[in-house]
C-alpha cells in the first residue's frame, strides 16, 4: 500500500542532555514506528519504506548522534545510542512501538528494547548479529572536503553510491555529514558479545538477512531465531543494505510481519 502522506517529512528535534537529536516525522495518521539507521546513515534512509507503509504506519526516522543533522557528542557508546532513542519516544509521547533498525541501528534495537521494554512492542533488526566484530577503518582515507560535489563523489570511489544521502555543502566546501573518526570510535564501542541483550525482550521480532552479507552469517542469523522466541528469520537476496538493494521486497517483509501483531 503505497502512502498518501506528504512525500516531504517534518523534521524537528530534541535535546538530550546537553545535545540535539534530529529526526524526520513521515507523518500520517498510523501506528507511530520508530527507525534507526546503520552507519554513515541518517533518517533519509527510510524514505522508501515509509512510502511503502503507506498510511496504517507513521514512521520517525532519527538521525542518531554524529549523524545527518544531529550533533556530534563525544560518546558514542552504547549507552549514549539507546538513551537518545528511548528520549526521542519519550519526547514524541510514544511507548510500545514498532522499532526498525538497520545495522548499528539494529543492536540499538533490541538494546532499546532490552533496557526499556515499555518503549518497544515489536522489533525489525536488519542485517546484524547478536556478536559484532567489524572494522570501518577504511573510511578514514575519504577526504574531509572537496572544491565540488562531483569531485567529492570521485574521491569517494566505489564508497560514493552508500554515501549520496550523506554529501553536503558546506561553507569551505563539498563533506559528508559525519566525521569518520567518530564512526570508527563508534563501530569500537558496537564491537563485542551482545547475546544478553538479544535474549533480554520477548516482543515479536523480524530479523532480515541479506543473502550476500559479509556482516551476518546465514548460522548466525539462524541461531539468533531459534533461541529467541517469537523470532522470525527473512533473508532476501542482497548484501548488508537490504532496504537499499531491494527496497520493495525490504518493504513487503516488514509490512507483512507488522500485519500480523
Amino acid at each position: 500500500m503505497t502512502s498518501t502522506i506528504s512525500s516531504e517529512p517534518k523534521r524537528a528535534a530534541t535535546m538530550v542532555v546537553g545535545h540535539r537529536v534530529s529526526y524526520l516525522d513521515f507523518g500520517g495518521p498510523g501506528h507511530p514506528l520508530l527507525a534507526l539507521h546503520g552507519h554513515f546513515g541518517e533518517g533519509r534512509t527510510f524514505t522508501h519504506l515509509a512510502r511503502e507503509l503507506g498510511d496504517s504506519w507513521r514512521v520517525i526516522a532519527l538521525d542518531q548522534r554524529g549523524h545527518g543533522r544531529s550533533d556530534r557528542p563525544s560518546d558514542f557508546s552504547r549507552t549514549g545510542y539507546v538513551e537518545d532513542a528511548a528520549a526521542a519516544l519519550e519526547h514524541l509521547g510514544i511507548d510500545n512501538t514498532v522499532v526498525v533498525g538497520h545495522s548499528l541501528g539494529g543492536v540499538n534495537a533490541y538494546q532499546l528494547a532490552a533496557r526499556h521494554p515499555g518503549l518497544v512492542g515489536a522489533l525489525v533488526v536488519e542485517d546484524i548479529g547478536a556478536e559484532v566484530d567489524d572494522d570501518l577503518s577504511f573510511s578514514l582515507s575519504w577526504p574531509h572536503r572537496a572544491p565540488t560535489r562531483a569531485a567529492l563523489l570521485e574521491e569517494l570511489g566505489p564508497s560514493a553510491s552508500y554515501l549520496t544521502d550523506a554529501v553536503r555543502e558546506y561553507a569551505d566546501g563539498w563533506g559528508l555529514a559525519f566525521d569518520p573518526k567518530d564512526m570508527n570510535a563508534s563501530q569500537q564501542q558496537l564491537n563485542g558479545d551482545h547475546w544478553d541483550d538479544w535474549l533480554a525482550s520477548d516482543c515479536p521480532a523480524l530479523l532480515i538477512r541479506g543473502s550476500r552479507s559479509t556482516v551476518l552469517s546465514a548460522g548466525h542469523a539462524k541461531d539468533m531465531a531459534a533461541r529467541r522466541p517469537r523470532t522470525q528469520l527473512v533473508e532476501l537476496q542482497a548484501g548488508h543494505t537490504v532496504h537499499e538493494t531491494v527496497p520493495a521486497e525490504f518493504a513487503a517483509a516488514i509490512g507483512e510481519f507488522l500485519s500480523t501483531l
